[in-house]
């Protein structure tokens, strides 16, 4: 009989493993047969299902329900955000420049549907930390007869896991006249959120982050004063933010998985232990290595590291290999060559990349081990290659 070797999954930054509750809802929408826009009885039935998952995902964010509106993920969230045109009531309000971080998703630093004239990049240190002072310098110098200023990044970053000052960056936005979005994607459901806390106008979330399906995502709106342009237009699906009949299948699927990471913020402690762990054995079995971030505050999920003189997307197909699932930087960019933009921006253009660690809620010791036991066999080997060169 043919034995299959066990994975260990490590890359729930990429993507983390559909919820059993997920499914479950997924699974009895399947059985519903009306559009959430119908009014007899079948229609009510979906809509139930899409009001009840817009509840769950405010509840995560710290928003009322009214302010979520679902998107196909974070990426059209983005790119609908990030945008010179909003409306204000019944009148128009312009965007006429967009500030976003050196180490952003490539989702923000593309620079949605503004111009790329229209866009400036502010500066992150050495650890991955936004400078508040050159962005503040940068909005100070914006010229508001043009249209005001929107700012736009993440609370946590993908690659290195760090957690971004956004309190501070909101004050700042607000001081100078700035609409605030954040990308909260990797944020949401690994520690607490609140839209109003962080002085946020817009949040950006996505489904298949927190163990929701993919292909679904939102952007949640801190008041319905103030809205953008829709990105797709037709219907008046969505209080006209976003046209299309909505997704019912993978929004049946969000919701519950929000209400499930929600009431897992408090028990991650094992999370952060696994994690400490795993990068004191890293420095031990390679001692040139370089865990990135390692002094400032991080997700507790998020391994971010590098070996001097070993190829990042050579280590990532040993792993594979070994039966360990880990990332060569951010799923979005894996499939380009050369080093991480977020490496770049912190000072490191000359790294050959960095390995993402990500754990979640179902990592088990056995896969730390499992990975160590990867790591140290793909390290010797790199020392014999070095040797014979």
């Amino acid at each position: 009989m043919l034995m299959v070797a066990p994975r260990s999954y490590l890359d729930h930054n990429a993507t983390a493993p559909l919820l059993n509750d997920a499914r479950e809802a997924m699974t009895a929408a399947l059985n519903c047969t009306g559009n959430p826009s119908s009014v007899h009885s079948e229609g009510r039935a979906a809509r139930r299902i899409v009001e009840q998952a817009r509840r769950e995902i405010a509840k995560l964010c710290g928003a009322q329900s009214d302010g979520v509106v679902f998107t196909s993920g974070a990426t059209e969230a983005a790119t609908t955000l990030l945008c010179s045109k909003y409306r204000a009531g019944r009148g128009a309000v312009r965007m006429s420049h967009l500030y976003v971080s050196a180490a952003d998703h490539p989702c923000l630093l593309s620079g949605g549907r503004f111009d790329p004239e229209s866009v400036s990049v502010f500066s992150v240190d050495g650890d991955g930390v936004i400078d508040t002072d050159a962005l503040r310098a940068l909005l100070e110098n914006h010229d508001k007869n043009d249209g005001l200023p929107l700012v736009a990044t993440h609370l946590a970053n993908n690659e290195t896991g760090v957690i971004q000052p956004v309190e501070e960056i909101g004050r700042i936005a607000k001081a100078c006249g700035a609409v605030f979005v954040v990308d909260a994607v990797q944020a949401v459901g690994r520690i607490p959120v609140d839209i109003t806390k962080i002085g946020a106008d817009f949040l950006i979330v996505s489904s298949h982050k927190i163990g929701g399906p993919k292909g679904v995502g939102a952007f949640v709106a801190n008041s319905d004063l103030l809205l953008p342009a829709p990105l797709i237009v037709g219907g008046a699906q969505e209080k006209g933010c976003r046209a299309g009949t909505e997704n019912l299948i993978g929004i049946a699927g969000f919701g519950p998985a929000a209400a499930v990471v929600g009431c897992g913020l408090d028990n991650r402690r094992h999370i952060r232990d696994m994690r400490d762990r795993i990068e004191r054995r890293i420095t031990e079995i390679a001692p040139d290595a370089t865990v990135f971030s390692r002094s400032v505050a991080r997700l507790d999920n998020t391994i971010f590291f590098a070996v001097a003189g070993l190829d990042a997307e050579t280590a990532q197909i040993a792993f594979d290999l070994s039966g360990v699932a880990v990332s060569a930087g951010s799923a979005c960019s894996s499939g380009k060559v050369g080093p991480s933009h977020v490496l770049q921006a912190m000072g490191h253009g000359d790294e050959a990349g960095g390995l993402r660690v990500s754990l979640g809620a179902d990592t088990q010791p056995e896969d730390a081990d499992h990975f160590l036991s990867a790591f140290e066999q793909l390290v010797e080997r790199h020392a014999r290659n070095s040797r014979a060169a």
